[in-house]
């Protein structure tokens, strides 16, 4: 098994958005913001080579929204998903399967193109596009709340092409293993039935936290974005996830950090906090 860091972006939140109830004196330690507020956030997907297979986690946020759209969004930077894949050999119509953390527009959209005027087609035509009945179902008829993050053009057309695909949470266990080769957790905080890859790579093993843990910065427990729905509910997930990333030595894969690629985790007196920053390759 391969594994390569895919840049499919990069682009800029609201400071304040991103840390929740936490003072913007603590939070800018880590996520210096500029003076409009904002901090510097990657789309950082993950690209899994085992055997015949070729996963993407996710796919950014994509080109295909308009100049109005991006504005809000101050992209920086030149990679993109294409030209990271190309850097590590690999087009997109290699990819086998395409498996969605969640459907936020930052983390699906790059999943489908612009085929015309008005008209979108999925980007991966070789690939199985992986979600789940319950967050497929939350995302096609969202509430009000979210609306703005779901959004059709970025789901229809997966639907539509026959490439989607479900996988089952199992109720008995932590993880649920994937057909894919990897286990999942499910969380319910930031949005109904995320999903947390956890891959077993050369004797390690590396958790994609996705939203559960988007930056290094995010690590304390108190640290959750306000777009989490059920914060509360982020706050006991993202416990229990951190003490299960400790106790069984699995790294974090930050997907938004724009600085910090991966982290190991170690435990003090105030909780469990990062203990070193890492590349994928330094495993």
């Amino acid at each position: 098994m391969n594994l390569y860091p895919i840049i499919a972006g990069n682009f800029m939140l609201d400071g304040g958005a991103m840390f929740g109830v936490v003072p913007k004196s603590i939070w800018e330690k880590t996520n210096p913001a500029d003076n409009n507020n904002m901090v510097k956030i990657a789309a950082r997907c993950l690209l899994i080579e085992d055997g015949e297979r070729l996963i993407l986690i996710d796919a950014g946020m994509g080109d295909k929204q308009s100049e109005k759209f991006f504005s809000y969004y101050y992209r920086w930077g030149e990679e993109t998903l294409d030209s990271s894949l190309k850097a590590h050999g690999f087009h997109r119509d290699d990819i086998t399967d395409v498996f969605l953390t969640h459907l936020h527009f930052d983390h699906c959209g790059g999943g489908v193109i612009r085929s015309g005027e008005n008209n979108y087609e999925t980007a991966f035509k070789n690939a199985k596009y992986w979600s789940n009945q319950e967050h497929w179902g939350w995302a096609t008829s969202p509430n009000k709340r979210e609306k703005a993050s779901f959004l059709k053009e970025n789901i229809d057309p997966i639907m539509e092409s026959g490439q989607l695909n479900y996988l089952v949470k199992d109720a008995n266990n932590y993880l649920t293993r994937s057909s894919l080769g990897f286990d999942v957790l499910f969380v319910d905080g930031h949005t109904e039935k995320q999903m947390i890859p956890v891959i077993n790579y050369n004797g390690n093993k590396i958790a994609f936290a996705a939203d559960l843990v988007p930056t290094h910065g995010h690590v304390p427990l108190p640290y959750i974005p306000g777009y989490d729905i059920r914060p509360l509910t982020s706050l006991l997930e993202k416990d229990l996830f951190l003490n299960f990333c400790h106790d069984n030595d699995v790294f974090l894969f930050f997907e938004h950090d724009a600085f910090v690629e991966i982290g190991s985790l170690k435990n003090t007196a105030r909780g469990i906090r990062l203990d070193k920053k890492l590349n994928l390759f330094d495993l």
